[in-house]
């Protein structure tokens, strides 16, 4: 689903996407791909995903669908709001809550807590992913929060990171149980304050005009997202 997404977003913005310098020469824009073509391969990646989740249960199943709604929105929400990446939060992270319902049958606090977690993660690298493009969005009209902090940009990445954390430890204890033992989550803390310490060296060395600059430190959190995943497989077995 998150190669089907990918590929609706493409389809929606090919027009827009033409028309800024960084994303002129991708597949679609470009006319290397046709419109066709990458309607068949979306609905392909679809229906794939469609038959996983179809072992799942039933609440897992519908809620697996209701994801439908997030991910059909995400490509129209910078045209309309200056927050897409709020909306491509809520999108991108629906994996939180589909893994705890596919395990539970039900939505618990600590699938809630680190979903907004997700969001809030989300929000921090995909501001600094759209301040490569602010000239072009500004001159064709695409918003985003780039455009909307400006120079204010790196305090709202503080309290992105601020609040990714807190609501991550949150699901950790939540998760392991607020009344266990220290020696039950002390790992899941661990690689949350790693998780957020990475993320701020990240704000304070990055040069918001500097489009090799964002790129490199937007994709520095592929390897970021493991460290509390690591922390939190440890806790478990703790």
């Amino acid at each position: 689903m998150r190669g089907a997404g990918c590929t609706w977003n493409d389809l929606t913005d090919r027009d827009l996407d033409a028309q800024v310098e960084r994303t002129k020469s991708r597949p679609l824009p470009s006319g290397q791909i046709g419109a066709k073509a990458a309607y068949a391969w979306m609905a392909t990646q679809a229906l794939l995903a469609f038959l996983i989740l179809i072992t799942f249960n039933e609440f897992a199943i519908y809620l697996g669908i209701a994801s439908l709604i997030p991910v059909a929105i995400y490509p129209f929400a910078k045209r309309f709001t200056w927050w897409p990446q709020f909306f491509l939060g809520i999108a991108f992270n629906w994996g939180a809550l589909l893994a705890w319902a596919a395990h539970s049958g039900s939505l618990g606090l600590p699938a809630i807590l680190l979903y907004l977690s997700g969001i809030a993660w989300t929000l921090y690298y995909d501001t600094i992913y759209a301040h490569q493009d602010k000239e072009d969005d500004a001159m064709i009209g695409i918003k985003s929060t780039a455009l909307l902090f400006g120079e204010k940009t790196r305090i709202w990445l503080f309290i992105f990171i601020a609040a990714s954390c807190a609501l991550m430890a949150g699901a950790l204890l939540a998760a392991a149980g607020f009344n266990a033992s220290p020696g039950k989550w002390i790992f899941g803390f661990a690689g949350i304050a790693l998780y957020g310490a990475c993320m701020v060296g990240q704000a304070r060395n990055l040069d918001l005009d500097s489009s090799h600059s964002c790129l490199r430190q937007f994709r520095r959190n592929r390897d970021i997202g493991i460290i509390p995943a690591i922390g939190f497989a440890m806790a478990s077995v703790a």
